[in-house]
């Protein structure tokens, strides 16, 4: 997470993020910013959101899950740590929850809500207001290391996944992701719907089922499959080695990869080339493994070998007789 600056002004999907029967489904935390609609239901690590966020499914969140004032959720809320619900949440089925709860007033359970540890009813502060405004108050006297101490202790401390971050105002369903900010998309997700954004950034070995469309520039990574058109209306169009766009691309600028696909029409209104380079800055983290594995495979190659050569080395200097038996020395 970038500091000095909003972590919520943009829309982000991290690395492996799929969509399953209208469940987005994620191993790190699920953040979304206020007045936002996301219609799946959501299965993450924890699920924050800001005031008056309407989820149209349920929730899943393995650790904690913290809902403003106002959000209303249409299924179950299934949390596996504590709970905070802000005044005025309505749940259209059921709560459970394996820790504490802290639930404020004129919250609509359906079917009820049962914890495991202690229920209090109060108010909690809003999270999303809780922590901006504590860390722009740390970043304003400079205090970058007390803002990151921060961000781990609400996120925790040993994540190994990005969080999936949802910008105020956002609209997320089977038809269509809007923001109104730029957006970016990690390596190996499966996303179903047209993605709508101010910038796009798709990284590497995705399939999204939908069209891209942006005000400005939109990449798109090695091996990515987009079913679907890819349009700008004042930017420029880069397309990796091995992508697939099996709808047109219409841009400024469009910059292929030579061993790319397009299915469809290039318009060009500037000009069009083909390249061989890499479209993304950020490092290959398969590649990266996939190098370091070949690598212990041949170190670890080269040590049997060299073993095998000293074994079979030993085995020569041994005099061995005519019926095959090792001679053995005389005095």
């Amino acid at each position: 997470m970038l500091f000095g600056s909003d972590p919520l002004s943009e829309l982000s999907i991290p690395d492996g993020t799929t969509v399953e029967e209208h469940d987005l489904v994620t191993d790190g935390d699920v953040i979304i910013g206020g007045q936002s609609t996301v219609e799946f239901g959501v299965r993450g690590r924890s699920v924050i959101a800001d005031e008056r966020v309407r989820f149209g499914g349920h929730i899943e969140a393995e650790g904690d899950c913290r809902l403003d004032m106002w959000c209303d959720v249409a299924d179950n809320v299934l949390v596996g740590e504590d709970a905070y619900i802000g005044e005025r949440v309505h749940i259209g089925g059921e709560l459970r929850v394996a820790g504490d709860v802290d639930i404020g007033d004129d919250v609509d359970i359906e079917d009820g809500f049962e914890a495991n540890g202690w229920i209090v009813i109060r108010n909690p502060m809003p999270t999303i207001v809780f922590l901006f405004v504590y860390l722009s108050q740390l970043l304003r006297i400079g205090e970058d290391e007390a803002a990151r101490d921060l961000v781990d202790e609400m996120l925790g401390e040993d994540r190994d996944h990005d969080p999936i971050l949802v910008p105020r105002g956002a609209s997320v369903s089977d038809d269509a992701w809007r923001v109104s900010t730029p957006a970016t998309i990690g390596d190996d997700c499966r996303l179903h719907g047209n993605i709508r954004a101010e910038s796009l950034e798709v990284g590497r070995d995705n399939v999204v089922f939908g069209s891209l469309r942006a005000r400005e520039d939109v990449v798109v990574g090695k091996g990515t499959e987009i079913k679907g058109d890819v349009t700008t209306r004042n930017g420029d169009v880069r397309v990796g080695p091995g992508a697939k766009v099996w709808g047109d691309i219409s841009a400024n600028t469009v910059e292929l990869h030579e061993n790319a696909t397009v299915d469809g029409k290039i318009r060009a209104r500037e000009e069009m080339r083909m390249h061989t380079d890499e479209v993304l800055d950020r490092p290959d983290e398969s590649a990266v493994a996939m190098a370091e594995m070949a690598e212990e495979l041949e170190s670890g190659t080269n040590s049997t070998d060299e073993g095998g050569d000293d074994a079979a080395s030993e085995d020569r200097d041994e005099p061995v007789d005519e019926e095959g038996d090792t001679a053995e020395a005389s005095d």
